[in-house]
C-alpha cells in the first residue's frame, strides 16, 4: 500500500512539473522571433531539467544502472540505438545521457500521434523530436528537414532510436519470423528484427556533425517492467552494456548499414540470452 502511495505521488509531481515545464514553454516562442537559438536553450534547459529530475528518482528509489562496455566521453553528438523491451528502457537510458552531460540533448524518433499529448508530447515537439508515421515516404522530407536544421545550426544532439519500431513481445516476434524466413535472417528470440531506415537516414544526414555511433543493450536482471513498475521499486538492477563506434568507421552504403545493425542485434539477442541462462531457477 505503502509502495502504490509513493509510486501514485511520484508520477502526479513528475506529470504536474511536466505541465508547468509546457507553459514555460509555451511563453518561450515570445523569444523565438527575436531568438531562435535563445529558444532553443530554454527548451532544452526545461527537458534537461525534466529527465534529469527522473534520473535521480529512479537513483532515490533504489534502481541500480549498472553502465559497462566501452566509455563513453562527455560532450559529444551521437547516434544511440538500442533494443526495445518496455517503457521502462525510457527513463533508464537518463543514467547514461546524466552521466555524459547530454541530458538536454537528447532526440527521440517518436510515433506521429505522441505530439498531441499534453505533458511528454508537447514537450517532445518543441526540442526537435521526430514524430514519425511509418511511412518512409511520408516521412523522409520532413525527417531530412530537421536533420539539417541540427547540422546547419549547430545543435548538439543525441539521437535516440529503438530501430526495432515497437516493444519486444513474442507475439510480434513470431509475425516477424515469416518475413525472416524469406530473407534467410538469422532467428532471433529475445529481440526483434530491427527496421534499419531511420537509423541508415541518420548516419548518412549526420556525418559530419556526430562523432560517433553508440550501440546500447538494456539487460534487466529479472522480468521486463512496466513503466510503472519502476515507480514502484520492483526493479532492483539494470545493465545497460555500451558500444561505442566512430561514425567514419561505419559506410554509408545502405545494404553495409543493414548488415552493420542486424549483426549488432544478433550480438544483444546473444548478450540477453546469455544473462538469463545465469539467473538462478
Amino acid at each position: 500500500m505503502l509502495l502504490s502511495l509513493r509510486a501514485f505521488l511520484v508520477f502526479i509531481v513528475l506529470f504536474v512539473a511536466l505541465l508547468l515545464i509546457n507553459i514555460i514553454q509555451v511563453f518561450s516562442f515570445t523569444v523565438y522571433p527575436f531568438s531562435k537559438k535563445g529558444f532553443r536553450k530554454v527548451n532544452t534547459f526545461m527537458a534537461g531539467l525534466w529527465w534529469g529530475s527522473c534520473e535521480s528518482i529512479m537513483k532515490w528509489i533504489g534502481i541500480d544502472v549498472v553502465l559497462s562496455g566501452d566509455r563513453v566521453p562527455e560532450g559529444e553528438n551521437v547516434i544511440l540505438i538500442s533494443n526495445h523491451q518496455g517503457w521502462g528502457d525510457i527513463p533508464v537510458l537518463f543514467k547514461l545521457a546524466k552521466e555524459t552531460k547530454q541530458i538536454a540533448h537528447m532526440k527521440w524518433f517518436v510515433k506521429d500521434i505522441l505530439k498531441y499529448v499534453p505533458g511528454l508530447g508537447w514537450g517532445m515537439l518543441f526540442i526537435d523530436c521526430l514524430f514519425v508515421k511509418r511511412n518512409w515516404h511520408k516521412d523522409k522530407d520532413k525527417i531530412q528537414g530537421t536533420f539539417r536544421k541540427f547540422f546547419e545550426n549547430n545543435i548538439p544532439i543525441w539521437l535516440m532510436i529503438f530501430p526495432e519500431g515497437t516493444r519486444f513481445r513474442p507475439h510480434k516476434l513470431k509475425r516477424m519470423e515469416k518475413m525472416a524466413k524469406k530473407k534467410n535472417l538469422p532467428n532471433l528470440s529475445h529481440v526483434l528484427y530491427p527496421r534499419p531506415r531511420g537509423f541508415v537516414a541518420s548516419v548518412q544526414a549526420l556525418r559530419g556533425h556526430c562523432q560517433a555511433v553508440y550501440d546500447v543493450t538494456i539487460i534487466y536482471e529479472g522480468e521486463v517492467p512496466s513503466f510503472s513498475d519502476l515507480f514502484l521499486g520492483k526493479v532492483k538492477k539494470v545493465n545497460l552494456h555500451v558500444r561505442r563506434f566512430e561514425l567514419d568507421s561505419l559506410s554509408d552504403d545502405m545494404e553495409s548499414l543493414n548488415d552493420w545493425i542486424m549483426e549488432r542485434f544478433c550480438i544483444k539477442n546473444e548478450m540477453i540470452a546469455e544473462s538469463r541462462a545465469k539467473r538462478p531457477t
